[in-house]
C-alpha cells in the first residue's frame, strides 16, 4: 500500500517568546520600505530609491517569514492538542554546513503506538549529548503526518 504512505513533516517548537521575536523581525521587514517611502514623501528626504528597494525586497520576505511562523505555530498547537507520545532514536549522524550556519544532521527512527515507525532527517545545532543510539522524546500526530522532537 505504497499509495497510503504518510509524508511526515518535522515541526520545530516555537515558544511564545520565540514567536514574538520572529513576528517582530517580520513586522520590521514588512514596514521598513513603506516607512522609508513615507518619510521621503513627508520630509522630502532623498530616500526614494532606497524606499522602493526595501519595499520590493523586504516586504515579500517579511510576509513569507510571518506566514511560515503562523503555520509552524498552528502545527505546534495541533501536536499539543492531538499528538501522541513517541520515541525518536538517532540512527545516524552527519555534519552540514550551508555557508551561513553549520550543525549536525540526525537520521531519526520515530516509533510509538498508533502509527507505523518511520525515518526522518533533522538538521540542528551541534550537541555533545546526541550520539547514535540516543533516544529522545517526540510527539506525533499520525492523522496529518506531523512530528516534533523535544529536546
Amino acid at each position: 500500500m505504497a499509495g497510503d504512505e504518510i509524508h511526515w513533516v518535522l515541526v520545530s517548537r516555537i515558544t511564545g517568546v520565540g514567536a514574538v521575536a520572529v513576528y517582530g523581525s517580520a513586522g520590521t521587514m514588512i514596514l521598513s520600505g513603506p516607512v522609508m517611502l513615507g518619510a521621503t514623501l513627508l520630509a522630502g528626504a532623498d530616500m526614494l530609491v532606497m524606499g522602493i528597494i526595501f519595499t520590493v525586497l523586504m516586504l515579500p520576505l517579511g510576509l513569507a517569514l510571518w506566514a511560515n511562523t503562523s503555520v509552524e505555530r498552528e502545527q505546534n498547537r495541533q501536536l499539543d492538542a492531538f499528538g501522541v507520545p513517541a520515541i525518536a532514536e538517532v540512527t545516524g549522524l552527519g555534519e552540514w554546513d550551508d555557508g551561513e550556519s553549520a550543525g549536525i544532521t540526525l537520521e531519526l527512527r520515530v516509533s510509538g503506538t498508533g502509527f507505523p515507525a518511520f525515518e526522518t532527517t533533522w538538521k540542528r545545532s551541534a550537541s555533545q549529548d546526541l550520539r547514535v543510539g540516543t533516544r529522545v522524546t517526540a510527539v506525533v500526530e499520525p492523522g496529518i503526518g506531523l512530528c516534533r522532537v523535544d529536546l
